[in-house]
């Protein structure tokens, strides 16, 4: 087959592999010319940036020593405290620009000279600042002012300023020449892409040439292939939007699910608690003092509540563990008794502990928790009595196990089966147990958030959870937790508090510092029912305040979230005056600073709201022991 190329015939194979061919060569040619200077502009581009931050360094660090300046000028002045607050709230940020600049000046000598004269000018008029204004507290303003008038620091302020105006210039010199250089290499762009673009037409125009006689012959399919095209363009534009649909419906049901049943279970227990304290209320307007049972359930109805926010946690995996080497062997024996207890006579328990079983690493209070769970729910399953197996072993996911099951790691694994002889459940049952809320139990014998807890948990954990279950024989639950190699501690086993309720002494002093009234107030009345000694504090800054006056205090005892000053940056400050003050966290929020991947740092001890005052007794003694 031949081809009419500018009067010539010539082969239509041979003439259009030369035409692609001189396409894809030009198309090389310009795409490496095009990114080669896409790549200058992009230098470029992060020189302007840098040196536009450089400058704004310069300035917040010039602005910086301006506030410390105005701020002594107008204390010295006046004598009130409160004009200090720009300069002591201002030396972090000095710092931190300082910091800055020595980043960008990074191995030029020329920079780093030039930053290390501004870091001594800082360091000069701090000291000139500190000295006077420490005169001025002691009641020497004339001699501070002396040393004002002496203009040692407004020497140093000009030098400063010289420095900061000069860096200035040197910066916008650089930022003009490189957006000089973007421009120029912009035009170089241009111009590529323009001789490409006329090549390309060219290239164009010669295969319209060369294809017009083909042309008529194709028509009639590149029709038919044209409306098949969109036919199919159609329907997989309608399958997408019923696909769409169909996912917002879904999405709209769980969350419809979930709603409904935080809803439904918070409004029990409100419920309870009003209605007790309202009972409670009366009868002691009354005079009566028979109150104990309307406190207690409203007692209840707040641990309810408590373990239904814990729970909803679990399941959103934002809980803080507190993870610890444990041996699944003795995790299981020791909770023997205590299943036994709770499942009840007419279920026969069989604990079957494996060899050599490995350790894992996790929350040993909420594998127990896991673990309880799960025996609940297989209690409630075997109405008429049965029989319950754990098992305990050491287990492999292989990576075709990893493939078929999403979020599962291939490799070693601890594995805890409980097995019971139950009901079993259905296929459609089985693929939604582990949805929040979701229970085929009657109304008000479960919340459907057990073994959502569970799997919450162990995904929070790095494992996984399976379900094997035949309607009418029983359900195996399949805990995996991976292995690690690291060394148990049996001293850091979680204690179990029993007995009397641990009490203080007047002479332990605890500062509580929290942002919100209310509860500050019920945490200092606690503390003082348990006999400490308690000062307290709504801020960091005025935490900061009391620890001055008072540096006896043992420990504080302090809420992470507040405006301003969090509780992390308080602690950090705290004990970098006092080394041997003690530090409680507490927090009903678990996305912050000691608490990472779900998992609280290793040197932070946490006390997760909501508590009671005998978590509070246990967990302060236990603080001020270590």
């Amino acid at each position: 087959m031949t081809v009419n190329v500018l009067g010539q015939r010539l082969p239509a194979a041979a003439t259009y592999v030369a035409a692609l061919a001189a396409a894809f060569a030009l198309l090389v040619v310009t795409v490496a010319g095009a990114l080669w200077q896409t790549n200058q502009g992009v230098e470029l581009n992060a020189a302007v940036r840098e040196s536009i931050a450089h400058r704004s360094s310069l300035r917040l660090l010039m602005r910086g020593m301006q506030d410390s300046e105005t701020s002594q000028r107008g204390y010295l002045l006046t004598g009130d405290e409160d004009y200090l607050a720009p300069y002591f709230s201002g030396r972090a940020d000095i710092d931190r620009e300082l910091a800055n600049l020595e980043r960008f000046a990074g191995d030029d000598p020329a920079h780093a000279a030039e930053v290390r004269r501004l870091r001594e000018l800082v360091s000069a008029k701090r000291d000139e600042l500190q000295q006077t204004i420490d005169l001025r507290r002691a009641g020497r303003g004339n001699v501070a002012m002396e040393i004002v008038r002496s203009n040692r620091g407004k020497e140093v302020m000009d030098e400063f300023r010289t420095l900061i105006t000069t860096a200035e210039a040197r910066e916008q010199t650089i930022v003009i020449e490189s957006m000089a250089a973007v421009d120029r290499s912009a035009q170089r762009l241009r111009f590529v892409v323009l001789v490409a673009g006329m090549l390309l037409l060219g290239i164009g125009a010669l295969l319209v040439v060369t294809v017009r006689n083909a042309m008529s012959e194709l028509r009639a399919s590149r029709d038919d292939a044209r409306s098949a095209h969109e036919r199919v363009l159609q329907e997989m534009g309608a399958r997408e939007q019923a696909e769409s649909k169909v996912r917002q419906m879904q999405k709209m049901e769980a969350i419809g699910q979930l709603t409904g049943g935080v809803a439904h279970d918070f409004n029990n227990m409100l419920a309870v608690i009003i209605s007790a304290l309202q009972l409670a209320q009366r009868r002691m307007a009354r005079g009566e003092t028979d109150i104990d049972r309307f406190i207690e359930a409203a007692m209840d109805g707040a641990r309810r509540a408590a373990t239904l926010t814990s729970r909803l946690l679990a399941f959103a995996r934002r809980q803080p563990l507190q993870p610890q080497v444990i041996d699944p062997n003795r995790v299981v024996g020791g909770m023997s008794d205590l299943l036994r207890r709770t499942l009840g006579e007419s279920i026969s328990l069989e604990v079957v502990l494996g060899g050599g079983v490995w350790r894992a690493h996790c929350d040993q209070n909420e594998l127990e928790n896991a673990i309880l769970n799960v025996c609940v729910n297989a209690r409630d399953a075997m109405p008429g009595g049965g029989k319950l197996t754990i098992e305990t072993a050491n287990a492999h996911l292989d990576a075709a196990y990893a493939a078929a099951n999403a979020e599962v790691t291939p490799g070693q694994h601890v594995l805890i089966a409980i097995t019971d002889t139950g009901e079993g459940m259905p296929a459609d049952v089985r693929a939604r147990v582990f949805e929040p809320f979701f229970t085929t139990k009657e109304v008000g014998k479960g919340t459907g958030l057990g073994l959502a807890h569970v799997h919450g948990f162990l995904k929070q954990s790095g494992g996984h959870v399976a379900i094997y279950s035949e309607v009418g024989v029983g359900t195996t639950v399949k805990l995996y937790l991976p292995r690690t190699q690291m060394e148990e501690n049996t001293a850091d086993a979680p204690q179990r508090a029993a007995g009397e309720l641990p009490v203080g002494d007047a002479g332990t002093i605890i500062l509580v510092v929290e942002d919100e009234e209310r509860v500050r107030n019920l945490s200092v009345a606690s503390l003082r029912e348990l006999g400490y000694t308690v000062v307290h504090a709504s801020s960091g800054e005025e935490a900061l305040r009391k620890l001055e006056a008072k540096p006896a205090v043992t420990l504080m005892f302090t809420d992470i979230v507040m405006p301003g000053m969090s509780g992390r940056r308080l602690s950090d400050e705290a004990k970098a005056k006092y080394p041997e003050l003690k530090v409680l966290y507490t927090t009903g929020y678990t996305q912050n600073a000691i608490v990472h991947n779900g998992v609280v740092d290793a040197d932070a001890r946490l006390l997760t709201k909501p508590y009671s005052i005998d978590d509070l007794a246990r967990k302060v003694r236990a603080v001020l022991d270590e």
